[in-house]
């Protein structure tokens, strides 16, 4: 199956990085090579960065042609490590496009999509625990607990009781199965509101890959690695993830932190950087041409 994804706000994540033909520049999600061959026309040097063997295997060739590009096997919260061993002190900009990619959704052997029959799967980076084994070995608890905090599904414990109660009698072993599991554990009107399994399997696949937890460790991580008047782009697709890079972004460009009562400052925090602006999100025409782009946001900050 051809990689295809339409890369989401493409036009504003690029202008957001502020390139030119003297910055390195990292994507960290760079999946079917769709802001990375253009990034790649307009830098010094790019390193475009995937976790997913499948993804690496098409940059390598979309991205031939360029002499100026690193495609790295890796995820983006390792971007220290790949900076050393790529012998680079510092980068200029770096671009997450977060979530799964249209390729995982359509591939149906990966098994991320409920539309879709499959093997539960859901790996990014295809290592590691699959849906797999989440579904079957978490206890009930566990589960629910999943569910609600990487979704806010509000029939979280009941999924969690059905699943628990089915797999009794056999392991669950496809996305098909999940989702008359999960249509079973809602109130007949609930599943006249969009596909009742959306936010069930986004709390699995985020489990899975250990996406948030990555999310927070590689802001960090990122913004250490950027020189002085360095971009971090970052497109979300979902609250969870939005709250975590606007939050890390306030605290950066958080100046004194001191109580408003004290009449001087005594801790001597000073703002990291700046806020490019809010946040984007599509235009209805981006939304018209690609749906699966409505829940997007792009936010950018740059280091002083």
């Amino acid at each position: 199956m051809e990689f295809n994804h339409k890369s989401v706000l493409f036009k504003e994540a690029l202008d957001s990085l502020q390139l030119s033909k003297d910055k390195i520049i990292a994507d960290g999600t760079a999946g079917g090579g769709g802001h990375s061959r253009e990034i790649a026309k307009r830098v010094k040097r790019l390193i475009a960065i995937d976790q997913d063997p499948d993804a690496i295997a098409v940059l390598n060739n979309r991205l031939a042609e360029f002499k100026n590009v690193n495609i790295v096997h890796a995820n983006f919260s390792d971007i220290k490590n790949i900076l050393l061993n790529l012998n680079i002190p510092a980068i200029d900009g770096m671009l997450l496009d977060l979530g799964v990619s249209s390729f995982q959704l359509d591939n149906a052997e990966r098994g991320f999509s409920f539309h879709q029959n499959a093997p539960l799967d859901m790996r990014m980076s295809k290592t590691g625990i699959s849906a797999y084994d989440v579904v079957n070995t978490y206890d009930e608890k566990t589960l629910a607990d999943v569910i609600w905090n990487y979704s806010e599904e509000k029939f979280s414990r009941s999924i969690a009781k059905n699943i628990v109660k089915a797999r009794a009698d056999k392991p669950i072993e496809t996305t098909f199965e999940l989702v008359d599991i999960i249509k079973k554990s809602m109130p007949a009107k609930e599943l006249k509101k969009g596909h009742p399994a959306r936010k069930t399997f986004q709390a699995v696949r985020i489990e899975v890959n250990g996406e948030l937890d990555r999310l927070k460790t590689a802001l960090d991580s990122i913004f250490e690695c950027l020189n002085p008047g360095g971009i971090i782009s970052v497109i979300t697709f979902h609250s969870l993830e939005d709250r975590i890079v606007k939050e890390k972004f306030a605290q950066w460009a958080k100046g004194c932190t001191c109580p408003k009562e004290f009449p001087v400052c005594i801790c001597g925090n000073k703002p990291k950087g700046e806020l490019m602006f809010k946040s984007i999100s599509p235009s209805e025409k981006e939304l018209e041409e690609n749906p699966r782009a409505r829940s997007s946001r792009l936010r950018a900050f740059k280091k002083y």
